[in-house]
């Protein structure tokens, strides 16, 4: 039994891996084309050699085979972020929707870093997919008061995000409260704990890196990414929201439902 027990984690694990791999894949020409700023055309060619990019997933440009975006680091970030919340979920209906965001979420996390944007095309495609996914979870395992509780978690974490984002002169974006909305549909299906310490775990995160970033300043008269850096200096928000609300996950108790 328990070396069946093995085998079975060991084929899920290699499984949930290799599709978190092919899912990387295929977000990484879009990841490419969305890094520009708000208002500017999309990235359509190859950084190295101005060849058009690859219509089909690719990891290489098809002219000079240069890499189409950072080597390897999406891959296997969503391979093992896919693979954690597999092994947190295990045959549950809503690991689906979990694992979406999961992906999506990766993302967005590579283009808010790079050019501090969460881009419209890959959150609001994300609100009805989430939906049916989650929906589709409640039928399964006759839980809509779960459904309710996501939608509800939705609309108050949006509500509070949305206030932060007209309070703050711009520190918090619309694009934060997008993102924001969609880890409430997750959160708030599994417990308005995990709400709670899923928004809470993204000011936390922040605040340290904000605080690590500093630290550097005063070390070097300039941050560690080269520019200088003072509590006003704008910071990319979604990867800590993101961050958080994966952490908050991972450490919710999950019993049948």
């Amino acid at each position: 039994m328990i070396w069946t027990a093995l085998a079975t984690s060991a084929v899920t694990a290699v499984a949930s891996a290799g599709a978190g791999l092919l899912a990387g894949l295929s977000l990484r020409g879009e990841i490419v084309r969305l890094s520009v700023r708000g208002g500017e055309p999309e990235q359509g060619s190859c950084g190295d050699c101005a060849a058009p990019l690859p219509g089909q997933p690719a990891w290489r440009c098809e002219h000079c085979a240069g890499w189409i975006g950072a080597p390897i680091a999406l891959e296997f970030t969503t391979a093992a972020i896919t693979a954690l919340l597999l092994a947190k979920f295990g045959a549950q209906p809503a690991v689906a929707a979990f694992v979406y965001l999961a992906i999506i979420g990766v993302a967005l996390t590579q283009i808010d870093v790079a050019v501090q944007r969460l881009p419209d095309r890959l959150t609001l495609p994300a609100y009805p997919a989430l939906i049916v996914l989650l929906t589709v979870a409640a039928a399964t395992g006759s839980d809509w008061a779960a459904l309710l509780r996501a939608v509800l978690g939705a609309l108050a974490i949006g509500a509070g995000y949305l206030v932060l984002a007209l309070a703050s002169g711009g520190q918090v974006g619309g694009g934060d409260v997008k993102v924001a909305g969609l880890i409430g549909l997750l959160l708030g299906w599994l417990s308005w704990r995990a709400l709670i310490t899923g928004a809470c775990a993204g000011f936390v995160l922040a605040a340290a890196a904000t605080v690590a970033l500093l630290a550097g300043r005063s070390m070097t008269g300039r941050s560690m990414t080269g520019r200088r850096m003072t509590m006003r200096s704008p910071i990319s928000f979604g990867p800590f929201l993101l961050g958080g609300a994966l952490l908050s996950t991972l450490a919710t108790a999950i019993g049948p439902r």
